[in-house]
């Protein structure tokens, strides 16, 4: 089985884009507060909520990029083998 090794910069981006997804969350959580007229406290409440929203978002979008980069993938190995 082959080594990997997560590189600084792969770690950055993950975790870059992990904080996109919390902020994502507190935003959609901020205009539910707004909308629905409810206490600020729910901010601090309900953060175990905006946790697992986060999570569900950072895991849709790594499906949404492992799909996007498997099918890139997939047409440059065949434009690849077809040359040969």
């Amino acid at each position: 089985m082959k080594d990997t090794v997560l590189t600084a910069r792969r770690k950055k981006i993950e975790l870059i884009t992990l904080l996109v997804c919390f902020i994502i969350a507190n935003l959609a959580n901020l205009y539910a507060i707004i909308k629905y007229n409810t206490s600020f406290m729910e901010m601090i409440t309900s953060i175990f909520y905006i946790i697992v929203f986060t999570l569900a978002l950072y895991t849709c979008w790594s499906l949404l990029r492992i799909l996007f980069y498997g099918i890139k993938r997939l047409f440059i190995k065949d434009k690849m083998q077809k040359r040969l």
